[in-house]
Order: C-alpha cells, then structure tokens, then sequence
C-alpha cells in the first residue's frame, strides 16, 4: 500500500506536469500548423532580421501575430504556441527555467 502511494506521489510531482506540458506542446503545434505556417516556414525564425531574442519577446510576437489575425487567442494559447516554437526553433531559456537554474 505505502509503495502504490508513493509511486502516485511521484507520478503527481513529476508526471503529471510533463504530461500537461506535452499537450500544451501538441496544442501549439496545432494552432502554429494551422494559422501560420501557411506565410511562417522555419527560415522566418531563423533570418538575421529576426524579432525574438528571448522568452518574452516570443511571446510578445505570438501575441502580436495572432492579435494581426485577429484570433482571439487565450494567454494559454498564446503560450502553448511560443513553447512549440521554443521547443523546435529558438531554444531559450523561458523564466521558470532561469529560476530553477539559479536555485541550484
């Protein structure tokens, strides 16, 4: 019985959040392959011109396009959609990230 609780505690702490961020992931990519990548290929996030410098700033440009197509994204959306672009262009360090590093 303690073993059954404690796999289920450690599931809730560590799988759970995963399993949340994969369908944020998933969300992202559906929204992103659905309203952008018709006018948005991969070179578009990687020209030198390029606006996203950091997790904000991505942010802000998801925000900003989506509020031009006039989409009525959620904030939710807003960051399912900057963590795809995150997780397969740009790679930044996003700020719940920066904090977990300096704690160590």
């Amino acid at each position: 019985m303690r073993q059954s609780r404690l796999t289920w505690l450690l599931f809730v702490a560590v799988g759970a959040p995963a399993a949340a961020q994969s369908v944020d992931t998933t969300r992202g990519q559906l929204l992103y392959s659905t309203h952008c990548v018709e006018c948005h290929t991969t070179q578009i996030h990687w020209r030198a011109q390029r606006q996203v410098g950091d997790w904000d700033s991505l942010k802000a440009q998801v925000r900003r396009w989506q509020g031009e197509l006039r989409l009525q994204w959620t904030e939710q959306d807003v960051d399912a959609v900057a963590r795809h672009l995150n997780e397969s262009i740009y790679r930044l360090p996003r700020p719940q990230q920066i904090g977990l590093a300096t704690r160590h």
